[in-house]
Parts: structure tokens; C-alpha cells; sequence
């Protein structure tokens, strides 16, 4: 295993609550990335440093880029469109509305074939709270897993056979097959282990090579596995609640983190910023949602 030390930079000088869900966004040409308890939508667009702020009138999970152009937000009470992301007053439509008491949406993922895959968790994160579904475009709603805690980072391998999958309490990062028609997915197993006190793995991205890589909650770290599950290469960070990863840029290149400062008592000034690693490795490009 290589502890990598890169140059690490902040894309976003922020004070996200809890920052996640880094998304870059090919068509637009910008990283998407939201602040769950914040309710907030961010974009950024590194070759002109633009930013965007867009406010949700519920918590938000995910926010992932449309085939059509516009959001689809895994909002708390469901699934939504937002057809002009820049007015969140007009273009709004449920897709998938289920208002669950104690519940919100949380991470979410778009697989290849198009549909999303949005999970949930309770607010006190209970465990069997949370759910992991699978949406298609014209809102068929499917749920994948109903035994779930914190419904976390979810990805898929670079050819579609193999999903990725966390739920954060377990500190397993598991991985299923998938079926021929992206449906459906079984075996599951564990690919990798986070030990205790190296915090708690949260979002994930999957890389060229077919490696997932990890950000650590209450770990400071953002790991790389390889397929066989075997750790070998890890970041660390200033910050302690890293939250999420993606690559991003026009190579994909560049590796975005997203970070949080909910319950620190002494937040770093990077807690709740969006971080970036130029030239981290090479990433995947990622289906926009169907819908």
C-alpha cells in the first residue's frame, strides 16, 4: 500500500454542513455537488471558476445530471425533476414521491443503463431504516435493498458486471454482479474492510482501471482499492469527515472530495469545502439519469 501525498487543492472555499455527492456533469462541463442538511445544490466550473447555489426547500441527498439537461434530485420525501436547475420555482415535478416520517433520501448513482439508484436512511440512523431502489426514467420504482442503515456510495465497474455498494455502519465495502439487463444485481460479498478507528467508509467512485476508491468518514482519508479488494493507495487529509469522491475535468482526470463539519467542535477551514486532486488517476465517464 502507497500513501499518496498530492498536491491537494480547494476547488470551493466553503462551510458546507454536509457536503457530498461530487458529480462532474460532461454536458455542462462543471461539478455538481450538493450540502445534504444545508439543502443546497452547488455547481463549479473549474476552467472559469463560476459557482451556482441553488436551495431546495427539503433536505437533499443526490443531485445528478438529466439526458434532457436539468436535475434529478433524491430529495426527502422522494425523488424529483427540476427542468431548470436555475429556478428551483419552476420546472419542479415529482418522479417518485414516498414521504416517509423519521426517513431521508441520501447518496445516489446513475447506473449504466440509465436509471437511478437512490438510497435512504433514518435520521437517527436506526438499522433495516434505510433502502437502496432502483428508478427508471419514467419514475418505475424497485427496491433493491430494504435491510439498510445508511444507504451510501454506490458505482459500478467499467463494464457494467460488478456494482459497488456501502452501507456505512457495516464499514464493508461490498460488491454484487450485476444481471445482463442491468435490473438486477446479487452474490453479494465483501471487497473490503475499513478498521476500527480508520472512521467509516461513505461515497465511492470507480476508476478506469476498475479500482474504487473511498472517502472516509471520520478518517481523514481518501482510500483506493483494487478489484481484488486489496488497498493500495490512500490520501490523507486536513479534514477529518471526507464524505465523497469523483473524478472530474475534461480528462477526468482530477479527483473532487467533498467534505463536512457537522459535530466538529473545531472545524478545519477545509471542513466543508469541495478539494480536488489534480491528475489523481483516470476516471469513468458517468451516464446522465434517463428521465
Amino acid at each position: 500500500m502507497t500513501t499518496y501525498e498530492p498536491a491537494l487543492d480547494v476547488a470551493v472555499q466553503a462551510q458546507a454542513t454536509l457536503g457530498e455527492g461530487p458529480t462532474w456533469d460532461a454536458a455542462a462541463s462543471r461539478l455538481i455537488w450538493i450540502d445534504i442538511l444545508g439543502s443546497r445544490v452547488h455547481t463549479y466550473d473549474p476552467s472559469t471558476g463560476r459557482r451556482t447555489v441553488m436551495a431546495t426547500e427539503q433536505h437533499v441527498g443526490a443531485a445528478k445530471p438529466r439526458a434532457g439537461g436539468g436535475l434529478v434530485l433524491n430529495l426527502r420525501d422522494g425523488v424529483a425533476l427540476y427542468d431548470d436547475e436555475g429556478d428551483p420555482a419552476t420546472g419542479f415535478r415529482w418522479l417518485h414521491h414516498e414521504p416517509t416520517p423519521g426517513r431521508r433520501a441520501n447518496d445516489a448513482a446513475v447506473a449504466p443503463d440509465g436509471s437511478l439508484w437512490a438510497g435512504t436512511m433514518r435520521y437517527d440512523e436506526a438499522p433495516g431504516g434505510g433502502t437502496l431502489s432502483r428508478l427508471t426514467g419514467d419514475g418505475e420504482a424497485t427496491t433493491v435493498l430494504d435491510d439498510v442503515a445508511v444507504s451510501n456510495g454506490t458505482g459500478w465497474s467499467p463494464d457494467g458486471r460488478l456494482m459497488y455498494y456501502i452501507d456505512s455502519p457495516t464499514r464493508r465495502v461490498d460488491v454484487f454482479d450485476v444481471s445482463d439487463d442491468g435490473r438486477n444485481v446479487s452474490n453479494r460479498r465483501q471487497l473490503a474492510l475499513i478498521e476500527e478507528g480508520e472512521g467509516f467508509p461513505d461515497g465511492l467512485t470507480v476508476d478506469a482501471d476498475g479500482c474504487v476508491w473511498v472517502a472516509l468518514w471520520g478518517g481523514a482519508a481518501v482510500r483506493r482499492y483494487t478489484p481484488a479488494g486489496t488497498l493500495d493507495r490512500t490520501i490523507t487529509l486536513p479534514t477529518p469527515l471526507a464524505t465523497a469522491c469523483a473524478f472530474g475535468g475534461p480528462d477526468l482526470t482530477d479527483l473532487y472530495i467533498t467534505t463536512a463539519r457537522v459535530g466538529l467542535s473545531d472545524p478545519h477551514p477545509m471542513s466543508g469545502s469541495l478539494l480536488v486532486v489534480p491528475g489523481a488517476g483516470k476516471g469513468v465517464a458517468q451516464p446522465a439519469f434517463a428521465g
